[in-house]
């Protein structure tokens, strides 16, 4: 908040993910693939820049267990048209396509969350 008071902004949009409680699950595990994540990023970023919002996010590494948070975005601009423009479109895109890969923390064992999960846009053998 900060940032947006030194910037005077009237807008502060904020998402946070929370792992929730679901059958056996005992929290989630992630990896990123960080240089595709950059790149995904930045073309956010310049989408939100031109649009005067600042785009800020973070995404956990490695085992979030249930109640704790594993996402959060930041949408901050001077009025909250174009902040909230963005906003589901951002995190929807973030959801399908960002190079994250998450897995199901089940008896203490880290299991791939195949059917929750996307083929990433030019990914595979034919891309």
């Amino acid at each position: 908040q900060e940032e947006a008071r030194i910037k005077n902004f009237g807008a502060f949009c904020v998402f946070v993910g929370i792992v929730r409680e679901e059958g056996n699950v005992q929290g989630l595990s992630f990896d990123i693939y960080e240089a595709l994540l950059k790149t995904w990023f930045e073309k956010w970023h310049h989408k939100a820049k031109d649009l005067g919002v600042v785009l800020k996010m973070a995404h956990s590494l490695g085992d979030v267990l249930i109640g704790q948070s594993s996402f959060l975005c930041v949408l901050m601009g001077k009025n909250r048209k174009n902040a909230l423009e963005l906003y589901e479109d951002f995190i929807e895109d973030f959801k399908r396509n960002a190079p994250i890969w998450k897995y199901d923390l089940i008896d203490n064992k880290r299991i791939y969350a195949k059917e929750r999960s996307h083929l990433l846009k030019g990914s595979g053998l034919l891309a």
